[in-house]
């Protein structure tokens, strides 16, 4: 019997489980050069997933713009688009001889909503000068985890709902503390009880687990491979190691209200590298 990497390697990318529910948005204006196939959601913080043909393979070069982007053993990619990204991107092919061509994208815009928190204390709204380090420091350990640039597959895997309960924060609005507006949510907010189970959304290697960051508590950070990492925070109890292998749907920690957070909640977020993707837009209905 065919182990679960064997079988994705043996299906055809056409069929291949790559998400549960990944949105197919603005895919008839992104047409694929030849020997390229895609499938995904061409939108402000939206994911891509290809596949290069065998032919193109030897000495295949990526970009999305300037950023590279990792090719698997049977050219297997993935890139996304960030929340505010330019509605005109560039694919780039370049070739074994050197020769490159390159293919227009056109990004779809989207609307975010306005979130007013009020009522927070002033210390969570403005950090003390006193933290200002600290929270360099682990912004800096946060920033590492998400260069890592690993050979694993496992975001091929599909994306399951990492906790229970209803959806108390979307990914993109722009929030609004104690009356002073600040950076954009990029996360999807879980509300449940502190203690409930956050499970692995899908499956990766831990690679960063600290049970007590200033501004997100308890967070476990996991990589699924070709720069692709998803953050949990706010965690009240962390069970996870760095270097620690968790299966989709693996119990990670449990739900809190840790860090700055004014209830428990999880904060589920998905990284391709540095940009943010909107994690809601993977999940299946439920």
């Amino acid at each position: 019997m065919l182990s679960r990497r064997q079988l994705l390697f043996a299906l055809p990318f056409a069929t291949l489980p790559l998400a549960s529910r990944l949105v197919r948005a603005n895919e008839a204006a992104n047409a694929p050069p030849p020997g390229i196939t895609w499938r995904g959601d061409f939108s402000q913080g939206g994911m891509v997933l290809g596949r290069a043909a065998p032919d193109l393979l030897p000495g295949l070069q990526l970009r999305l713009g300037e950023r590279p982007i990792s090719l698997g053993p049977q050219g297997e990619f993935v890139f996304g688009f960030g929340r505010d990204e330019a509605t005109s991107q560039v694919f780039v092919m370049r070739r074994q001889d050197g020769s490159e061509s390159s293919l227009p994208l056109t990004i779809s815009k989207r609307q975010y909503d306005i979130q007013r928190i009020d009522g927070l204390p002033p210390a969570q709204v403005t950090p003390p000068a006193a933290l200002l380090e600290r929270i360099k420091r682990e912004n800096a350990r946060i920033a590492e985890a998400r260069k890592i640039n690993s050979a694993s597959l496992d975001y091929l895997g599909g994306w399951l709902w990492p906790a229970d309960g209803p959806v108390s924060g979307v990914y993109g609005s722009q929030r609004i503390l104690n009356g002073e507006p600040r950076q954009p949510h990029f996360g999807l907010d879980i509300a449940a009880p502190t203690g409930a189970p956050v499970r692995a959304s899908t499956a990766g290697i831990v690679t960063f687990a600290d049970s007590d960051v200033y501004y997100t508590g308890g967070t476990v950070i996991i990589d699924h491979g070709h720069g692709i990492n998803g953050a949990y925070s706010h965690l009240a109890r962390v069970d996870v190691k760095v270097g620690q292998r968790v299966r989709q749907g693996e119990q990670i920690g449990t739900v809190g209200a840790t860090g700055r957070a004014t209830g428990p909640h999880l904060d589920w977020r998905v990284n391709w590298f540095d940009v943010r993707l909107d994690p809601q837009r993977l999940l299946p209905p439920r």
